[in-house]
């Protein structure tokens, strides 16, 4: 045991200690240990209760057990999904691996709704089509509208059955990094006991979601903080495309919890006030299952134009009552119980209020598809950071490019959670021994910690909390214009300042809950300036970066991944790494660009 100043600190040494226990910190750590690596897994809530536990919908595959498919159509779709920004390699890696991923995760004990012939359950859901655009394709495996809920569960019970060591309700301060730029592991603190612990790994795993939060309207849990990628940025990693922010077209009107596209697969559809199924016109061939980018734009149109419901025209709303109850209840119980408790709806009878939601972030860590953190360094933007991995929404794998189809992120956690196991296992030896920390390793961390713990100035976390939500709500939300991004990020800069007159009030180190939040503030205050930054600076439309002043997407100029890094001053310095329009082998050829139509 060492000690720090008032902190005394426990000391860990693992072959790989993963940050995050939701769907891809999971499949990590299991598919870890089980090859024989010593394996910790560090999580700020119950792995249970991580918010990969909501996901609805289902996860994709082109297994065709509902009419024909092939993982090439997948891939294509996914391309033209990410608006050409995606890395073809890495998204046919991705697809190609859906398959064998789906099976072993029946095999493990994942309770897929089935055909009647007891095959795995399928459903339509959007942008996912046959024979490259032109039929729909029943492709999204799912447990009926709680396939997360089921993944997760199955997840953490293989974790366990195969001795990973869970470290509950520890929360991740930041990374400890060498003075060459290589990861060493991570310190974290015990919020059960107020204590400090510092881990050792020759792999470190960031795989802590994302950061919705930065929102004021979001689908994600309250948890969804995005700590991993601020601890990158800290580190001096750049952060890729946090321009690209998925808004979910349909939660809930007032709360924000989500109703799946799985509502829309199984034959829902959106009206205006005048009851008119206005995504005919916006999309003519996928209708209501758009890709979420255009359909959230198309709600909002109707909405600015003065054909909103309500008595402030100011959502839409979602028939499922024509509907066979029975339908509703054996394939989509939870968005009936989630309806009636949010909205007080029974979609039997009535449609769903719903407007789009901030949902999912494309952009996070920057890592190539066995999982490895990169950076741009010597002019390489794809050398690989010793010792840091990310996986899942904290990553930017760039498998959704500038806009995720619904289901593939579940099969992103899934597929790239193993290759990191897989990977992790190539390049460390079990029980191999550890070179000496620095003796000031993690002081960092507990420096910051420590001015957090001790803020006295005027400002409740909570108040800069909502200022900087609004603020994103307000500015960077479905339609940007230069104008009013550049007025959030003058805003944002304001918020920043706010930081140094923060006011904690308990100083205690056990379950302090004012103090989690804070440091939750300062890391989703990171994140929220690489958006807005990121934003500003890319001129053109793009999947879900919608400018008005820039109303075209430029191939020319911007067929390239934004790299920002954010530094101690809330400042941003933003370069590029190429988009990766090869695929992986030869045995599907490269998608060019082209318009990106539904």
């Amino acid at each position: 045991m060492a000690t720090n100043g008032s902190y005394e600190i426990i000391d860990h040494d693992y072959d790989v200690v993963v940050i995050g226990a939701g769907g891809a910190g999971l499949r990590a750590t299991f598919g870890m240990a089980n090859k024989g690596l010593k394996t910790a897994c560090i999580t700020k809530v119950f792995p249970t209760r991580s918010h990969t536990v909501a996901a609805q919908g289902g996860i994709s595959a082109a297994l065709g057990n509902m009419g024909k498919d092939d993982w090439r159509w997948h891939m294509y779709d996914t391309v033209k999904g990410a608006d050409w920004l995606g890395d073809q390699d890495a998204i046919e890696y991705m697809v190609r691996e859906a398959v064998p991923a789906i099976i072993e995760l029946e095999h493990q004990g994942v309770p897929f709704s089935r055909t009647e012939e007891g095959k795995i359950y399928q459903r339509p859901f959007g942008g996912m089509t046959t024979n490259y655009g032109e039929g729909t394709a029943q492709r999204t495996c799912a447990a009926a509208d709680r396939t997360g809920h089921a993944i997760l569960h199955t997840l953490y019970q293989q974790a366990l059955r195969f001795d990973a060591e869970f470290f509950i309700e520890y929360f991740a301060l930041d990374l400890i990094m060498d003075e060459d730029g290589s990861c060493r592991g991570v310190m974290a603190w015990n919020l059960d006991d107020g204590t400090i612990h510092r881990f050792r790994a020759h792999q470190t795993v960031v795989a802590t979601g994302g950061y919705g939060r930065t929102y004021f309207s979001c689908t994600g849990a309250h948890t969804q903080t995005g700590d991993g990628v601020a601890m990158a940025a800290r580190a001096g990693m750049p952060l890729q495309d946090m321009e690209f922010v998925q808004f979910h077209p349909t939660g809930i009107y007032g709360a924000g919890c989500l109703i799946t596209e799985g509502v829309r697969g199984e034959g829902g559809y959106l009206t205006n006030s005048e009851g008119e199924r206005f995504m005919e016109r916006y999309a003519p061939s996928a209708k209501d299952l758009a890709s979420r980018d255009v359909v959230s734009r198309s709600m909002t149109i109707e909405m600015r134009e003065g054909r909103g419901v309500g008595g402030d025209a100011d959502h839409i709303h979602l028939h499922l009552e024509h509907l066979d109850a029975d339908v509703i209840h054996q394939r989509l119980p939870g968005i009936a119980e989630t309806a009636r408790i949010f909205s007080g709806v029974d979609v039997t009878k009535e449609p769903i209020p719903v407007l789009p939601t901030c949902h999912y972030n494309m952009g996070g860590i920057p890592t190539n598809y066995h999982g490895e953190a990169v950076t741009l360094k010597n002019g390489n933007p794809a050398t690989p950071v010793p010792g840091l991995m990310s996986i899942g929404e904290a990553a930017c794998v760039s498998v959704h490019g500038a806009n995720r189809l619904g289901s593939n992120s579940l099969l992103d956690l899934v597929v790239f959670g193993r290759a990191a196991a897989n990977r992790a296992a190539e390049m460390v030896t079990a029980g191999a021994s550890h070179k000496p920390l620095a003796p000031d390793a993690g002081d960092n961390a507990l420096a910051r910690l420590d001015k957090l713990r001790h803020a006295s100035g005027d400002t409740p976390t909570s108040n800069l909390r909502i200022q900087m939500q609004r603020t994103m709500q307000d500015h960077c939300a479905v339609f940007r214009t230069g104008e009013v991004l550049q007025e959030g990020v003058d805003k944002l800069d304001q918020v920043w300042g706010g930081l140094d007159d923060l006011h904690v009030s308990d100083r205690s180190m056990v379950w302090n809950t004012d103090l989690v939040e804070t440091l939750e503030l300062d890391n989703l205050m990171t994140q929220a300036v690489a958006t807005l930054g990121s934003a500003v600076n890319r001129t053109e439309s793009r999947g879900a970066h919608a400018r008005e002043d820039f109303p075209d997407r430029d191939d020319e100029e911007w067929m390239k991944h934004t790299l920002c890094w954010v530094d101690d001053k809330g400042k941003t310095t933003i370069d590029y790494r190429p988009v990766v329009l090869q695929p992986m082998t030869n045995e599907v050829q490269s998608f060019p660009p082209k318009a990106r139509v539904y």
